[in-house]
């Protein structure tokens, strides 16, 4: 086990051992300690933030939020950290999603339904909750290294009722898994805000370029399930989300699939972003995004 997954661990335990307000106390401070340290993770976070809010909010304004943000974000891991101790019936009071009932026909109907997400809000909170309705749902999950600490994170959330695919490397490849399930009627929520393949699809987010993952578009062309957008944040009693949709699909008549992937996921970029504006601060993207930001990175490297 290395220094990683040892602090990972210990998080978990932490988290669990010791009362509720303790410990929120302790991640709120150690947010506010990274805010003053600026390091890597809090300034990509307040790069990806002046992008949302526009060049016109001052800085100050700006260093106000991305404290916030990073506060939100360690609630995030604490909130996660302590989900599998809670009942079923605190995980049901605990997360609130408006248009509950669209997922809870889809799933009824047998035709299942596609979720677009952010990386905001609490994602695994949401997950955890629809397992406790009784609803179906897979996703799949980065293979983080070490093998280890992926392997910890795919525990977690099985143990929540969760279905978790590796992006990468398991059985079957997780898009034919995906269909299947789609087609047996689960849900299917997918982080739909950063590309990890190099593949994505290129989009304009936020007046830049960068690049998206096919998946949720392609998974909606595929097999016909409702594709929505999760608008995701926190209110001080718990997190919420929003589903938007479903998603106007094109047709075949309005081109090749690459083009009509294209374009579908154009319309997720674009209601993800509508949804971020709304709460900056809940929006947990502290690595680089955008295609310019990369190529920077890459020439300061190269001097």
């Amino acid at each position: 086990m290395n220094l990683t997954e040892l602090g990972y661990v210990a998080g978990w335990r932490v988290a669990r051992a010791l009362p509720g307000p303790v410990v929120a106390a302790a991640f709120r401070a150690g947010a506010d300690r990274a805010h003053r340290r600026r390091g890597g993770g809090a300034t990509r976070l307040a790069a990806n933030l002046r992008r949302v809010v526009g060049p016109d909010v001052p800085e100050t304004e700006l260093d106000a939020l991305v404290r916030q943000g990073l506060r939100s974000y360690a609630r995030y891991w604490l909130e996660a950290f302590r989900l599998p101790t809670l009942r079923r019936d605190q995980i049901l009071a605990g997360f609130r999603l408006d248009g509950e009932e669209k997922l809870a026909a889809d799933v009824a109907a047998g035709r299942g339904a596609v979720v677009a997400l952010p990386h905001g809000g609490n994602w695994d909170a949401a997950g955890a909750w629809v397992a406790a309705n009784g609803w179906p749902i897979t996703t799949v999950a980065e293979r983080l290294k070490p093998e280890g600490l992926f392997n910890r994170f795919v525990a977690f959330r099985e143990s929540l009722g969760m279905e978790i695919l590796p992006t990468h490397g398991g059985a079957r490849p997780a898009f034919d898994v995906l269909v299947d399930r789609l087609r047996a009627g689960a849900v299917v929520p997918l982080l739909a805000d950063r590309d990890l393949s190099a593949r994505g699809i290129e989009v304009d987010f936020f007046g830049a370029r960068t690049r998206m993952p096919a998946g949720p578009a392609l998974l909606a062309l595929r097999t016909g399930a409702p594709l929505y957008v999760a608008h995701m944040w926190y209110e001080p009693d718990a997190p919420c989300a929003a589903l938007e949709g479903p998603l106007p699909v094109p047709g075949p008549d309005e081109g090749p699939l690459d083009e009509r992937v294209r374009t579908l996921t154009q319309r997720i970029a674009d209601h993800l972003a509508t949804g971020i504006a709304r709460h900056p601060a809940d929006w947990h993207m502290l690595q680089r995004l955008w295609l310019d930001q990369r190529s920077a990175a890459v020439a300061d490297r190269g001097r």
